[in-house]
């Protein structure tokens, strides 16, 4: 409480009681939205723990993610230099744009980015066939060939983590996840459809 009306009393808000508030997802650090606050919002967000922010268009209070469910949970506030523009660090609950992506900005979270990645250069294997590509390799092998390395993998998996370290139980793990994204590709399954099994699930609780 004390650190929170030190913050208050050294924010410089500008003639319409306003300051700007940069949202940063705390795990990835990339920057998810701007939006405004007003010592209203601010106090209701230093209180519950979850952004709030003022509205210029509508003059009004809203709560983030109140409608969507993509509540933003704060881990840190701090103020700049200037003490005129507030950096608002996050646990975001779903996306930060009312678009439904994960940032305002177009930024993506450095896992998902990745998987993305991988699963672009892995589509494009499928399509080109390059020589000397392992992927090639068993995309020109089939599916059965694919199934078998699934099976091996997802044992060393298993194995590594039963006896293993951590190292090698690190290494088995991205050859499953690597060679499951090949299988998704082979059968024309996307990794979307995959991940939107998983948010159904997790919206109706299971």
């Amino acid at each position: 409480m004390k650190d929170d009306a030190k913050l208050l009393e050294q924010i410089r808000f500008d003639t319409a009681g306003l300051v700007p508030a940069i949202v940063q997802d705390s795990a990835t650090r990339e920057v998810l939205m701007l939006a405004y606050m007003n010592r209203e919002s601010l106090l209701r967000t230093l209180k519950e723990g979850e952004t709030w922010f003022y509205s210029r268009s509508r003059a009004s209070l809203w709560h983030k993610g109140e409608t969507s469910g993509n509540l933003q949970s704060v881990r840190k506030i701090s103020l700049d230099c200037d003490s005129d523009t507030l950096l608002i660090e996050v646990t975001p609950n779903g996306p930060a744009c009312h678009k439904g992506t994960y940032s305002c900005f177009g930024a993506q979270p450095v896992l998902e980015g990745f998987l993305r990645s991988l699963v672009q250069l892995i589509e494009s294997r499928k399509e080109s066939r390059p020589e000397g590509s392992y992927t090639t390799y068993l995309f020109d092998s089939g599916l059965d060939k694919i199934l078998k390395k699934v099976g091996e993998e997802s044992a060393e998996t298993i194995i590594a983590a039963k006896n293993g370290s951590s190292d090698e139980l690190i290494a088995e793990s991205a050859d499953l996840i690597y060679h499951l994204l090949v299988l998704l590709a082979e059968r024309g399954v996307s990794l979307d459809e995959v991940v939107g099994e998983l948010a159904s699930r997790h919206a109706s609780g299971s």
